[in-house]
């Protein structure tokens, strides 16, 4: 299930209509519904409760193909051919209707040919036939001037057909690749756009960790579907239609006997589609848990790492991918049969009809009206039905016809993906949002800042039963300050939310001005509002452009000023770059201190109206705080402004509290009114000054402490190149810029893309090295495709074999040969089932494996790699998720069936080619020559892709990157109505693959017509020239049709495999990133067989001159020569500014990083010589904003320990001294109660207990606290201080904290300074000592 507990996440339910319709009016197909990602397949009226399932179940039932248990919504869902195009505009529908039309009608290039194919053969048995005649009458050969003429008309009109094939191909390819380069570019931004669009309720009860996947795979696969390869299929499938109405034309009869066996292979190919769509669709469900799985990791990978939990996470993506390589086995399998299918039954009914159409010509023959004509060769012509020609016209158009209808397979199941996909895509697509910020909806008053809370009664969509606000009545004066205060969950943060619109009541109302929220523009309200957070989020991006997101017409000089009333400007321009720094991925190069400033500085830039702070100052230190708070109090002047606080000596000036308990307003005054009334507020100040409360009264007293928290954490980074995204989001947030701009912007970065295509490299070898575990798999696979390379020319060496017996006088011998050429087809048919469904499946195997393994090792390697490799702007999360998905995918191009594809095509060529040689070696010569011709093509084709798919994959990884940024910080996006723009700057990211796909479309319909062209110049000249060898005696005509048939059709297989030669070159540049990175060697070496493992830890730690540069920014200090000893079992804390490199301490201890000079030492052994996972399993570490994972309490609480299985009993004294239990026994479902992606169905205070909860459960013997009782209020933290207290008895402790108080019990101090040990001793030696800490800690109580 998945919980709501206080006052932060939720989610508004999406409306109960059946059906979506789109704001273009176009509606969802049957059987699509309108739930998000990973509830596509149920129905939102559904009761929420039920959403909330075991997600194994809820799984199950999201398989696209169930039994039917009358539950519709368990069925795949798939959208109609009519459906998928939805998005086109006119000119695209004309591209795709143009482009259909002409490969349809470029199918009738092989009818025309098996037409004039016939004439020539009827020529040939006709020269036969009268050179016989001539010879018996007279004794003379006769003028062969006709055959010549006949000859020469075939190569002529061979030569016009190829010509008009090729024009043709190349336009109908480029106009459907052109039309699917245009629909997919305008589904990307309408995705996004659709995602950002949907209310906070959505996201509550979708999970959106799996979106890399979407954007990259299931979009790619739809591209795919309804570009080129759409047309092959109109193509092959005109080549099919026409082919039949040509045979039905030249003889009926025989053609109704051929396509006897059609039902057979309707029902086939129905069965085939049926089962293909499902496992599709299931293996696409799997890989996108997969994806959701590696982005929750990856983002949170010093969780991961700080825990031990790699293993963990690489076994749930394995599971996942496990799912998916079963449907792909499955998928393959069940392609290769349908194929094997397809030309088994082709082969029996050539069989049938060879055997028949020689039946009808030789009863006609020795009919008794043939018996009188003798031998005059025109009499004979008109008393039989069938002739050499007609025979070979309706058979060859059958035989062509059905062969096409083969060759539709694999394009119908890359359309059957496209359908699969876009079904998902498309239904986020339709969802109408409750709360809509695009929405022009709604009246746009003069807003003052009045809110009133009318009888609100809320709960969180994402848990209806866990009852949060139960008739709240609150009314907020204009320009006057009201705090929120109460107990953590009582609903303070949801009153937030409730004000910017995020959640609607579920009844009563929230008024501005005195009109009801839903009444007014969204968009209207929100740009009145500016939001601080407690936990802040940036983008990443510069300083400058994170603050232009809160208004984006907005001067340098006003930004400064932002940033000096929120007390940011004195670190901002210490930087290097100032304003132009680069603050990291969520911020991750900023202190916990100067991400609240910068927020700050954004919310205030905005000029808002309502001024909503949720522990606005709470990661601030001493020095900042009190600065901050007076500039928020200037701020607040003129303006609505709502408080939520845990510190309440920050609130005592407001204009009014609120005490709120139970989800209503308890009691509500000033400060002083409160406290005489000795009630719920008088509880939570006593409890929280304790025996400080006369001091309260003038001061703050201890705590008011800072709460700065981190250094300047990676300031390494703060000075890197700017990003594509970071140069878009400038560009896009100034107004005035121009069109000409954005182009030279795009023009620069496919430069800077161009010079980074050194990946390229051809991996095919390691590929083949990688597939070795499945060598029986594989070799059993290739002598399987040679199989089927052999297959045309015995084909064609049984076809000449029977042509032949038509020209034969003897007529009970051409029965008898017919009737054994006829068996021996049968005996064709079944053994190419058999082959090619033994080829099919056993690349499958091969083929899902490899990729399976290469999945699993590409992101155990991002696992395995130092800290240092994640600060690098490449490797964020976005785009190491949409690398893993991606090139996984890819890398299926040059595996598994492909792989049979090439063998197949080239096995057939080389034995066609023997057999040519054998039969007329001069003919077989002039076959061979066109061989150069198509392999050129295919190698123009492979440089080509190979190009633009490297500068495309880049692209792509940095769109996505930005897309995933948007939607996991949704609340953020949605707070400072930036929806549009991150749509736009999206959209611009997307410029370089799109132009780059435009491009691609000429050259890709340029050389598949100059490969179809091809075979049909090869066609006309190597017959004409058989022709010219049987004019001069020096070949039978039977040989002829052979080497022709045998060496042309072989070729035309390389032409088959063609089609599939850009998923093979982007395999193989795919394969060269993903090698890139397992070869990758780590600079810290975290494999579990590395490094020494002590006896025991008793948590003695020392810095020797230990000297450290972040390893991205080499030429900032942190550390400068720091010198600290820990004793076991010796509480210490580390205190100091913001920078001076505290956290730097903590993560340099779990060895995250190595130092550069120095040593650490953990029991006097150099900690780089230890064991890793060994050193890590032997700490704990709460941080300031910990990570939760989205799974159960309980699995959270057992993350600490990953090393063993954890039992309840231990998860539950865990939470009891994290002071969590009581809570966690309150809720429905208990420690089985799901907390939501990064826990965000929890409140700030229960994330930092479950943490805390953590931590103890692995019962470490050093203890890393950083600033680990921040987020609790005030009924908790004293409990919690206390039961970490506890927790450090007997164990080695070390404190990170702002608030000085919680820390004076501790054994030793150390305050830090320029990267330094300034000052240390115990909490009343520094103070009479009168330094450092003694003014920190003066200027907290003063």
């Amino acid at each position: 299930m998945v919980l709501n507990v206080k006052e932060i996440e939720g989610g508004d339910a999406l409306p109960d209509n059946d059906k979506f319709i789109m704001t273009n009016g176009h509606s969802l197909p049957n059987g699509v519904e309108k739930n998000g990602v990973n509830g596509l397949h149920h129905k939102m009226e559904e009761k929420e409760g039920k959403e909330e399932n075991d997600e194994k179940k809820d799984d199950e039932e999201k398989d696209c193909e169930k039994k039917d248990e009358g539950k519709k919504d368990d069925l795949a869902p798939t959208v109609g051919l009519i459906e998928l195009f939805k998005f086109s505009t006119p000119f695209d529908a004309f591209l795709i209707l143009f482009g259909l039309i002409l490969a349809f009608g470029g199918g009738a290039a092989m009818p025309i040919m098996t037409i004039l194919f016939g004439d020539t053969l009827q020529a040939m048995i006709d020269d036969r036939q009268g050179q016989a005649l001539a010879l018996l009458t007279n004794g003379t050969e006769p003028s062969n001037k006709q055959f010549i003429i006949v000859i020469e008309r075939f190569a002529w009109g061979m030569a016009l057909v190829a010509s008009a094939l090729w024009i043709i191909s190349y336009i109908f390819v480029t106009c459907l690749n052109y039309a699917a380069a245009r629909q997919v570019f305008r589904i990307r931004k309408e995705f996004l756009q659709s995602v950002l669009r949907q209310d906070i309720g959505w996201y509550d009860v979708n999970t959106t960790t799996d979106f890399a996947s979407r954007m990259t795979e299931d979009l790619n696969k739809l591209q795919e579907g309804i570009g080129e390869k759409l047309g092959m299929m109109s193509f092959f499938t005109g080549t099919f239609f026409i082919s039949i109405a040509v045979a039905f034309a030249y003889g009926w009869e025989l053609t109704l006997v051929l396509l006897c066996m059609i039902p057979l292979l309707a029902v086939a190919g129905g069965l085939s589609a049926k089962f293909t769509t499902s496992l599709a669709a299931k293996e696409m469900e799997a890989y996108g848990k997969a994806g959701a799985v590696a982005e929750e990791a990856l983002s949170a990978v010093r969780t991961v790492l700080a825990f031990g939990g790699q293993e963990k996470e690489i076994a749930r993506y394995e599971a996942n991918l496990v799912a998916a390589k079963k449907s792909g086995i499955l998928r393959g399998a069940m392609v290769a049969l349908s194929g094997g299918l397809v030309f088994g039954i082709m082969y029996a009914m050539y069989g049938l009809g060879f055997w028949f159409g020689i039946k009808l010509i030789m009863d006609d023959r020795s009919s008794d009206e043939c018996i009188l004509c003798g031998i005059d060769p025109e009499c004979l012509k008109g008393c039989v039905r069938y002739n050499g020609q007609n025979l070979l016209i309706v058979f060859f158009s059958v035989l062509m016809g059905g062969f096409q209808l083969g060759q539709i397979a694999p394009y119908a199941e890359a359309l059957t993906c496209a359908r699969s996909a876009a079904a998902k895509i498309y239904s986020i697509i339709a969802t109408i949002p409750v709360i809509d910020s695009s929405s022009e909806a709604g009246t746009k008053p003069v807003i003052t800042g009045n809110i009133e809370f009318s009888d609100v009664v809320f709960n969180y969509p994402a848990r209806k039963d866990v009852k949060i606000l139960q008739g709240l009545n609150l009314s907020v004066p204009a320009g006057k300050t009201v705090a929120l205060v109460g107990s953590s969950g009582c609903g303070k943060s949801t009153c937030i939310q409730l004000a910017q619109r995020f959640y609607d009541p579920d009844s009563g109302c929230v008024k501005i001005d005195g009109h009801d929220l839903k009444e007014v523009n969204l968009a209207w309200v929100r740009d009145h509002i500016g939001v601080v957070g407690q936990e802040p989020v940036l983008f990443d991006c510069s300083i400058m452009e994170n603050i232009k997101l809160g208004k984006a017409e907005c001067t340098e000089e006003e930004i400064i000023n932002a940033c000096k009333e929120a007390n940011a400007w004195r670190f901002i321009e210490k930087l290097p770059k100032k304003l132009d720094t680069m603050v990291g991925e969520g911020g991750t190069q900023m202190s916990g201190g100067q991400k609240q400033r910068i927020a700050i500085a954004r919310a205030l830039i905005r000029n808002p109206k309502i001024l909503l702070l949720d522990e606005a100052t709470s990661a601030l230190d001493n020095e900042s705080e009190r600065v901050v708070q007076a500039a928020l109090d200037r701020a607040r002047t003129g303006r609505t402004t709502i408080i939520v606080a845990h510190r309440l000596s920050t609130v005592r000036n407001a204009d009014l509290i609120v005490a709120i308990q139970d989800g209503v307003v308890h009691e509500k005054g000033t400060h002083d009114q409160l406290m005489s009334l000795n009630g719920l507020y008088f509880s939570l100040v006593t409890r929280q000054m304790g025996d400080k409360l006369e001091e309260s009264k003038e001061v703050d007293d201890d705590e008011l402490i800072n709460e700065e928290d981190v250094d300047i954490k990676d300031l390494d980074q703060l000075e890197r190149k700017d990003s594509v995204v970071g140069k878009l989001k400038r560009q896009l947030s100034r107004m005035s810029m121009k069109k000409k701009d954005r182009t030279i912007s795009i023009t620069e970065e496919k430069e800077k893309i161009e010079e980074e295509t050194d990946e390229n490299s051809i991996a095919m070898g390691r590929l083949l090295k990688e597939n070795s575990p499945e060598w029986m798999f594989m070799l059993f696979g290739i002598i399987c495709s040679v199989a089927m390379g052999a297959l045309m020319p015995l084909f064609a060496l049984l076809f000449g074999e029977i042509l032949g017996v038509i020209a034969y006088a003897d007529i009970d011998l051409a029965r008898r040969e017919s009737e054994f050429y006829a068996g021996m087809f049968v005996i064709l048919g079944v053994g190419t089932l058999t082959v090619q469904f033994l080829q099919g499946f056993m690349f499958a195997i091969s083929g899902e494996r490899m990729t399976m393994r290469l999945r699993t090792k590409a992101f155990k390697a991002m696992l395995s790699q130092e800290m240092g490799w994640y600060d690098k702007p490449e490797n964020n999360t976005g785009a190491l998720c949409a690398r893993l998905s991606a090139d996984a995918a890819k890398i299926q191009g040059a595996t598994g069936v492909r792989v049979g594809s090439v063998v197949q095509g080239v096995g057939g060529l080389i034995i066609a080619s023997i057999m040519g040689l054998y039969f007329s070696w001069k003919l077989g010569l002039v076959c061979v020559i066109f061989f150069p011709l198509l392999i050129g093509a295919v190698f123009a084709q492979f440089k080509i892709i190979l190009g633009i798919d490297s500068i495309e994959g880049k692209a792509f990884e940095t769109s996505s990157k930005l897309a995933i940024e948007a939607i996991t910080n949704i609340r953020t996006i949605a707070g400072i109505q930036c929806e549009e723009r991150y749509a736009n700057m999206y959209v611009e990211l997307l410029r370089v693959p799109f132009k780059l796909n435009l491009k691609r479309s000429h050259l890709r319909g340029c050389i598949f017509g100059f490969s179809q062209a091809m075979q049909f110049f090869g066609w006309g000249i190597t017959l004409w020239y058989g022709g010219v060898l049987v004019d001069r005696k020096e070949v039978e005509f039977e040989d002829v049709f052979k080497v022709v048939n045998a060496i042309v059709g072989g070729a035309g297989m390389i032409g088959y495999a063609f089609a599939f030669t850009g998923d093979m070159n982007k395999a193989f540049t795919a394969a060269a990133r993903v090698f890139k990175l397992l070869d990758r060697v780590p600079v810290i070496d975290s494999r579990d067989s590395v490094g020494l493992r002590l006896g025991d830890v008793h948590g003695n730690v020392s810095f020797d001159e230990a000297k450290f540069s972040y390893p991205t920014r080499k030429n900032i200090q942190v550390l400068n020569k720091l010198r600290l000893s820990i004793k076991s079992g010796e509480s210490v804390a580390l205190v100091g500014e913001s920078g001076c490199g505290k956290s730097t301490v903590i993560q340099l201890i779990q060895r995250f990083y190595d130092l550069d000079s120095g040593s650490i030492n953990i029991e006097s052994e150099n900690i780089e010589s230890l064991n890793v996972p060994f050193v890590r399993s032997k700490m704990g570490i709460v941080s300031q904003e910990p990570v939760l994972f989205d799974r159960s309490l309980a699995d959270n609480i057992k993350y600490g320990d990953n090393s063993r299985e954890v039992s309840m009993e231990e998860v539950i004294e865990a939470a009891r001294k994290a002071n969590i239990h009581n809570f966690v026994s309150s809720l429905p479902e208990g420690y089985e109660t799901r907390v939501g992606g990064k826990g965000t169905q929890l409140s700030g205070g229960q994330k930092q207990r479950v943490a805390i909860a953590r931590a103890l459960i692995r019962n470490p013997k050093i203890l890393l606290l950083d600033e680990a009782t921040s987020a609790l209020d005030t009924e908790s933290e004293k409990v919690v201080q206390e039961a970490l207290e506890a927790a450090q008895v007997g164990r080695t402790s070390i404190t990170i904290a702002h608030r000085l108080s919680t820390i004076k019990a501790v054994d030793k101090i150390f305050v830090i300074e320029g990267g330094q040990v300034a000052e240390c001793g115990s909490h009343t030696e520094l103070l009479e000592l009168g330094g450092l800490y003694s003014n920190l800690w003066n200027t907290s109580t003063r």
